[in-house]
Formats: structure tokens, sequence, C-alpha cells
């Protein structure tokens, strides 16, 4: 038995999310091409602004690679697109305020922070293949080299 309900192998499950502009990605959005689901905490905090930064500056590879590249965290529209203004984020992300899309793909877990617990998103990443087929899934995610590693795996594929 799997300590997560997603795994390798299988297809994305349903979902449906709003982004800025009052346009929605779900399941079938990327169909037929290669694309990157990536799951982070919160805007605007130093680990999820390095790793949106790290996505932004490698979207010319991925784009050549003809992935595209989505985010998703459980926070406002607005926050957002002010998010997306400060940093010079191209790339949609996906406003999961009700938790919808995250538990989808089962990243919601328990944590800790100043001895609370509470739940929230665990930093996740899902490489997902031209037929919606999950092809690769890092969880507990750490920064500092993640956006190439994902890039490198998804190069290595292309191959």
């Amino acid at each position: 038995m799997t300590e997560y309900g997603v795994t390798l192998g299988q297809a994305i499950p349903p979902f449906r999310g709003a982004t800025a502009g009052g346009l929605f990605i779900d399941a079938d959005t990327y169909a037929g091409r290669w694309w990157v689901l990536y799951f982070y905490p919160r805007d605007n905090t130093p680990g999820c602004t390095t790793e949106a930064r790290d996505f932004e500056r490698l979207l010319p590879e991925f784009t050549a690679c003809g992935a595209a590249v989505v985010g998703v965290s459980t926070d406002s529209l607005a926050s957002h697109e002010a998010f997306c203004r400060k940093q010079g984020l191209s790339f949609p992300l996906i406003a999961d305020t009700d938790q919808s899309v995250s538990r989808a793909f089962d990243v919601i877990r328990m944590k800790q922070m100043y001895g609370k617990a509470f739940e929230g998103i665990e930093r996740s990443t899902f490489l997902i293949d031209p037929a919606g087929m999950i092809r690769h899934i890092w969880r507990k995610v750490k920064v500092p080299g993640h956006a190439e590693a994902v890039l490198a795996e998804l190069a290595a594929r292309m191959d």
C-alpha cells in the first residue's frame, strides 16, 4: 500500500482550477503535450518565490521541449496576480482556494509550525506526458536545483 493516493504511471485525476483572467485549467488543457504541474505552499515566501523564479528562468527550455509549466497553491487569484506581477512570472498559477486540485493530487499533508499542527501543501511536482499519464513525481521537494532536475527529467524523455 502506498502512502500517497496518486502514483507514478497513472492517469492524472480529473480537476479544474481557476487562473488569472478568468481562465481555467483542467486535466485536458495540455492534452497532447508534456507539462509540469507543481504545488507550492504560499505566494511571496522565500522558498516559493525562489522556486517560481527558477521555473520562470528555465521556461524557454521547457517550452523548447514542448512542455508547459503550471503552479498551484491555495492562495487567491488576487494573490497570484500580484505574485506574478512582482516576480515577472509568465506561466499560469491555479488559485486552489478550496484545495480541490491539491486534494486530487494528494499533496495536502499535516504540517507543524511553531508547535501547531495544520493542513497544508507538501511541495510536490508532477511530470505529465502527452497522454495525461504521470511519468515522474517529486514529493517533499527541496527548492535548490529542483526546476533544473525537472527539466533534466523532461529532456531525458525527449531523447
